[in-house]
């Protein structure tokens, strides 16, 4: 690994002469069309305002614009965008899983904090189910790739996934988006921003999202993956006074869209053997019932589709004052969510894996920074307290002789309180030191009565802790190359919270905090005239505690799916990212991450010798484990991805053809101990509008070679064949934007 990190350091240097000492104006004086520069956009991810290419660390940004046309309506969808991440809707559900560089876990009950942070406008997401809602009126996202802690809120192992929203307007503005597409599915957003009263602004935007039914039901007919969301954010930002600003915002969402149905990969015969369903043949096709006993606890009706019944309101209030030594910021936060939704995981009729989770979430913050520049030093201090409790539970039917319905009913609390700095110092006019430190307390209390089958009595309460006392932080040096260019170096520390497996209360043993220790060596430069744009980062991960998703066998219900610690882990690899503007009107950008992982020690429960040793109605007494040291991670080793835009003016119109695209390397599934193959994502967008008009239209599609492609793989049930998660093949549709 030091090979491959002096290596890279090298080919920035070689690079650095080749670069001028200053850069060069963008016009020439013969007055001849020249090539237009590559924009730089101003981002906050250093908790200051800043160049996107002055920021020594590994950060991707996309433009608010660039969302429609990219094809990102989720949050999930940015893994097409950025390089090394993927985001996995868990099993069919609204809850999404973020990995960066091959951290994070998949994970889909809804009291476990993430690997990644997610923050809407610096306000912290613990619990990603929360976040489905927040992509609308976006400004842009900023992805920070690495552990954060001494800039952010929370302690996270993977990094930070930042959602910044269009921010109150001085002058009087208003518009809308308009979408129809493939299986009637539609989509109106639309804001009015403008001067309430003197030194106050105010932004109300709104968005809903219906139809889309792409799948359906193999013996009915009947049409799944119909959306049904709708979301209102309204901002205040009021000057208080000369050196006082705030900042108000409110988030209410609903969604009540169907779940995603599995995929029969091979025939499914039910566990009393009555009836086998053949294969599914296409990626459309799928099953499911609800049972009349998970119907009542739920409150569905029984002819109940998968999907969910979610709500969430998110009040934020941000205060900037100057205090002439200093700057303070506060972020007030409180969050409330709930959360009701029902999966059919074995997509049959026979109710072998069928879920409902059920969960009220609250989530109280509070942030403080005092940041400001003193000579070469730029600083920051800053305090983060939380205080978080989540109530509800998890039903199942899994395959077996005895098919009563069981539950884990819990509830959690959190208290953290963490103190951190970040500092840089300009050592030289070219080189500054970085340096950040992070403490952090954190107590997780969890209180359940443990898995039952509902015919059997309720057990006593039970009460479970963990905690987490940790220092965090980030060693890193800038130089500048040139004014251009800028190669950086950086070690740090992460630590990502413990937790409970909430799915599975026979053993509420929590699994401990995972820590990585990264190093990390980039270059970001701009050339010809910047014209051309070459970021780069090398890395290596030391990963003690890995959180994955493993298995336990209780005597009583046999195979349980638990999250465990895996005690060393190591992760190595790379991203480049390129953007390109040849002449006036050519845009192509390009992205590459490459990443390895195996298991360094581990030592595991093999799951089918343990079934297979065991009858199979239990009890589950024999335990089979294997050594599963240098078995490779479960990610992608590679993805490629990018765009290629042209927009010129012809006859009073202006016009836009564009073209993105991502490709992913195949996955190693353990549960299912296949590949998930790799595949080719390709969208494409054609608009124009008037040159003198305030509206534009546009065609345009996705996926459009119909790539067939699956999220996961997945086997619930023993010796039963494994389904999968498919995906929607082409659709087409067309957009229209008007703004006043």
């Amino acid at each position: 690994m030091k090979r491959l990190l002096l290596g890279a350091s090298s080919a920035a240097l070689a690079l650095a002469a080749a670069l001028p000492a200053t850069a060069q104006g963008d016009n020439s004086a013969s007055g001849e069309p020249q090539a237009t520069a590559v924009q730089d956009i101003v981002v906050t991810a250093q908790r200051r305002v800043q160049a996107s290419q002055d920021v020594g660390a590994a950060l991707s940004v996309i433009g608010g614009e660039d969302l429609d046309e990219k094809g990102i309506n989720v949050i999930n969808d940015i893994e097409n965008v950025v390089p090394n991440m993927e985001v996995d809707s868990q099993f069919g559900s609204g809850q999404p899983a973020f990995r960066i560089r091959g951290i994070g876990t998949r994970e889909y009950s809804s009291n476990n904090a993430s690997t990644v942070g997610v923050y809407v406008d610096e306000v912290a997401h613990p619990y990603t189910i929360t976040t489905q809602g927040a992509m609308f009126d976006i400004a842009r996202l900023e992805v920070l790739r690495g552990p954060q802690g001494t800039l952010y809120g929370r302690n996270t192992t993977g990094g930070a996934v930042n959602i910044i929203t269009n921010a109150p307007t001085a002058d009087a503005r208003a518009g809308f988006t308009a979408e129809y597409g493939s299986y009637d599915r539609y989509k109106v957003e639309g804001y009015v921003s403008g001067q309430i009263a003197p030194g106050l602004l105010g932004r109300l935007a709104a968005v809903t999202e219906q139809g889309g039914a792409w799948q359906y039901h193999r013996t009915t007919g009947e049409k799944l993956g119909d959306r049904d969301k709708t979301a209102v954010r309204g901002r205040l930002t009021w000057d208080a006074s000369p050196e006082v600003m705030v900042d108000l915002s409110a988030t209410y969402q609903i969604d009540k869209s169907d779940g995603l149905g599995f995929r029969l990969r091979s025939p499914y015969p039910v566990f009393d053997g009555s009836v086998t369903y053949p294969a599914d043949t296409a990626r459309r096709i799928t099953g499911w019932k609800i049972s009349e006993a998970l119907a009542g606890v739920s409150g569905r009706g029984l002819d109940a589709k998968p999907g969910r019944d979610n709500d969430g309101l998110d009040l934020s209030a941000r205060v900037r004052a100057d205090l002439g030594w200093a700057t303070l910021n506060t972020v007030t936060a409180y969050q409330t969510f709930s959360r009701s939704e029902y999966n059919d995981w074995d997509g049959t009729p026979a109710a072998e894996s069928d879920v409902y989770f059920y969960n009220d979430i609250k989530a109280f913050s509070q942030e403080a920074r005092l940041s400001n520049e003193f000579g070469r030093l730029n600083w920051m201090v800053g305090a983060h307290y939380a205080d978080e409790s989540i109530e509800g539970g998890f039903y199942t039917e899994f395959r077996g002789a005895n098919r009563n319905l069981i539950n884990t009913p819990y509830d959690q609390s959190v208290e953290a309180v963490g103190v951190f700095t970040h500092n840089s110092f300009a050592l030289t006019d070219r080189l500054s030191l970085i340096a950040g430190l992070r403490y952090e307390s954190e107590e997780r209390t969890l209180t359940t009565t443990g898995t039952r089958r509902l015919n059997l009595p309720v057990g006593p309460e039970m009460s479970y802790e963990t905690s987490l006392s940790e220092w965090t932080g980030r060693f890193g040096l800038e130089y500048d190359l040139a004014d251009n260019a800028l190669l950086y170096a950086s070690v740090a520390r992460g630590v990502k919270s413990g937790g409970f497996t909430t799915y599975n209360g026979q053993s509420q043993t929590p699994f401990k905090p995972e820590v990585v220790i990264a190093y990390e060596t980039g270059i970001k430069s701009d050339l010809f005239d910047n014209t051309l744009r070459v970021n780069g980062a090398v890395f290596f991960y030391d990963y003690e505690n890995q959180q994955i998703q493993g298995t336990e066998f209780s005597r009583e219900t046999g195979q349980l799916g638990k999250i465990t610690n895996v005690p060393k882990s190591e992760i190595y690899g790379g991203e480049i990212e390129l953007t390109w503007t040849p002449f006036a009107g050519l845009s192509i950008s390009q992205n590459f991450g490459y990443k390895e992982g195996e298991y360094s020690e581990y030592f595991a429960i093999d799951a089918a010798a343990t079934n297979a040793a065991n009858p199979v109605d239990g009890p589950w007494d024999i335990i089979i484990a294997n050594d599963r040291s240098g078995e490779p991670l479960q990610f992608p080793k590679f993805n490629y991805g990018g765009s290629v835009a042209y927009d010129w003016s012809m006859a009073g119109f202006y016009w836009r053809a564009e073209t993105n695209y991502n490709q992913r390397d195949g996955i190693y599934n353990a549960a299912s101990a296949s590949v998930l193959p790799g595949y080719w994502l390709w969208n494409a967008n054609f608009s124009m509008g008037p040159s003198d008009a305030n509206w534009r239209v546009a065609l345009f599609a996705q996926n459009l070679f119909n790539t067939e492609y699956e999220e996961t793989r997945n086997n619930f049930n023993g010796g039963a064949r494994p389904t999968s998660s498919p995906n929607p093949g082409r659709t087409i549709g067309v957009r229209l934007n008007m703004d006043f």
